[in-house]
């Protein structure tokens, strides 16, 4: 695995812990009302699909059980369909993906 690859799945661990942590406690109302978290969420989305979509070729497919296509996906479409993205989707994505794909970085990065 190339050495920017454990960068990169450090920078993913890092920032999928931010945004679990940034839901601890709350509930989908919460979400709904709270501006400045659904943006906070979309743009630590991106963030980690960044990360993803600049892991190396050799490091994706060393880690196959990571849905790269749906990571790398979810950033671009937050990216570059801002104006459609689904706030249902978001939650979903940080309230049941990103904790499986949490203990998958984690035990990359240990």
């Amino acid at each position: 695995m190339p050495k920017d690859d454990g960068i990169l799945f450090g920078h993913m661990l890092d920032t999928v812990r931010q945004a679990l942590s940034l839901v601890k406690g709350k509930s989908r109302s919460d979400y709904d009302q709270d501006l400045a978290l659904r943006l906070a969420l979309a743009h630590l989305i991106q963030t980690i699909g960044e990360a993803a979509r600049r892991v190396s070729p050799e490091g994706q497919a060393a880690h196959p059980k990571i849905e790269w296509r749906d990571v790398i996906g979810m950033r671009h479409k937050i990216g570059h369909d801002y104006m459609t993205v689904d706030s249902d989707i978001v939650w979903l994505v940080v309230t049941k993906d990103l904790p499986a794909l949490l203990a998958r970085v984690e035990r990359i990065t240990s």
